[in-house]
């Protein structure tokens, strides 16, 4: 894939777009002049706005004129340069992308943006006919926005959540991109890593109360945090309440997450430390599938471990699933929904599969990738009519690069079990404090669209030789608070 770029600042979200539609191409400048290669050209020049699209004997070409007004208006040439691309490639695949223009993971962000701007119903008018957005989606993003603006009506300006990283799990499954590590190569490291984030912990709880902050959630992903003992959890969930004040958050989440890492022990320890919201994901419901992708554990593990949870007084559990799974039908697909709206969760989260390499949509592959798309589509469409007859509404949305179909995932929950943690981080609402293996801090500034970030080291080995290197970096939180707020 070649992209010459005229008079535009930025090839990335022309980049981004085309991926939507050629999910393995790659930049190529030796590209130029392949006549079998993906070409595309963008130009801005004065009011003259064009895109120019070719694929071997295939070609198209479109322009506009900006209107006298808008000539300088760099946003509105650049939207406009990118529907003129988006149609070109809807023309040549024959897919037309649900999300339209839409590349980036928070849409709903840009929804809200528009709403606050321009009032509800010119900011829908503008979101389909500017991005391009389907009529089915923002029906979903409608419903969603709804259930999100209450949950962010929660915080202020000195607002911050805390997450905890433990990138550990029993085995990796093949859909997944997180850091993590298998338990088979890295056991003899968790006792150490343990301590250390402990360590951490009481670091960033001394900046914390230091600055004033206000924490409102906290979460422990990964990871598969049940990878740690049942000792090993209670030691870092008390560390976490002896540190933090946590008489006012609105949630403690522990991602459970693998059935086979799930036992009473560990269960009594979580519940023990104050935790009340625990999340068991089993994907599917179809044995054979997660055997495919790599998961260790049976469908029988999952109602085993749903009553372990429920025994050990959990009311507020958050199950996961998975659309568009390879070797999934929509009959088994079915079965899941059912299966798990019979268990009664208290909500559940319906994502669509996101690969890290997609299925070619080059000449030859768009009927597969259409194929595939349209399956997954049609599972949330089971999906979404299901839950929502079974009393769950849609309160977070987001997307990922790479998704079958271009479609997204969704948070579903019965009124009042909301994961408020979800929708902070996605909106970017606030500060996320976070600690551990691979986490990512979050430094918001209060009103303003500016977010800085400070890494901490990936893996469990780097984590535990570099720390002090680590926590020197955490002198930036104090640094970015005096600077801006």
């Amino acid at each position: 894939m070649y992209i010459l770029i005229d008079g535009i600042s930025s090839r990335y979200e022309y980049e981004k777009l085309a991926r939507v539609f050629f999910p393995d191409q790659k930049m190529n400048e030796s590209e130029a002049d392949d006549p079998d290669a993906l070409r595309i050209e963008v130009r801005r020049q004065g009011r003259q706005l064009s895109s120019r699209l070719r694929l071997g004997s295939r070609e198209f070409y479109d322009e506009a004129l900006a209107p006298m007004d808008r000539e300088h208006d760099k946003n509105y040439c650049e939207l406009t340069i990118a529907q003129l691309l988006c149609r070109q490639l809807i023309r040549l695949t024959g897919f037309n992308p649900p999300w339209g223009l839409l590349t980036g993971i928070r849409p709903m962000k840009l929804l809200r943006m528009l709403t606050r701007e321009f009032g509800r119903e010119e900011a829908e008018r503008r979101f389909c006919e500017d991005y391009l957005v389907s009529d089915k989606k923002l029906a979903i993003s409608r419903r969603t926005i709804i259930g999100e603006d209450k949950i962010l009506s929660l915080s202020r300006d000195n607002s911050f959540s805390l997450y905890i990283s433990v990138p550990f799990c029993p085995s990796r499954c093949s859909y997944c991109s997180f850091v993590s590590q298998s338990i088979e190569h890295a056991a003899k490291l968790i006792p150490e890593y343990t301590e250390l984030l402990v360590k951490e912990l009481k670091i960033t709880a001394e900046i914390a109360s230091s600055l004033g902050l206000h924490l409102e959630s906290v979460y422990m992903g990964g990871g598969t945090p049940t990878t740690l003992s049942a000792e090993q959890l209670e030691r870092v969930l008390t560390a976490t309440t002896e540190y933090f004040d946590v008489s006012h958050i609105h949630e403690f989440t522990v991602e459970a997450g693998r059935p086979d890492t799930i036992t009473p022990d560990k269960l009594a320890a979580i519940k023990r430390s104050g935790v009340g919201r625990i999340s068991i994901n089993p994907q599917t419901l179809n044995d054979d599938i997660l055997r495919s992708i790599g998961r260790r554990h049976t469908v029988v593990q999952v109602y085993e471990a749903m009553e372990m949870a429920k025994a050990a007084g959990f009311d507020n559990i958050n199950m996961d699933l998975i659309a568009g799974l390879q070797g999934d039908t929509l009959a088994s697909y079915m079965r899941t929904i059912d299966g798990v709206l019979a268990l009664e969760p208290a909500s559940i989260t319906v994502h669509t599969l996101a690969m890290k390499r997609s299925a070619s949509m080059v000449t030859g592959h768009v009927a597969q990738y259409n194929a595939e798309g349209e399956l997954a589509s049609q599972m949330l469409d089971y999906g979404e009519k299901k839950l929502t007859e079974s009393g769950y509404d849609p309160y977070y949305l987001y997307r990922q690069s790479g998704m079958v179909g271009n479609l997204e995932n969704v948070g579903w929950a019965k009124p009042g079990f909301e994961g408020v943690y979800n929708v902070f981080i996605m909106d970017e609402t606030h500060t996320i404090l976070a600690v551990g293996g691979g986490a990512v801090t979050k430094l918001k500034q209060p009103h303003v669209n500016n977010i800085e970030r400070i890494f901490n080291y990936k893996y469990p080995y780097e984590y535990i030789t570099r720390f002090d290197e680590m926590i020197e970096r955490k002198k930036g939180i104090k640094e970015f608070y005096d600077k801006f707020c």
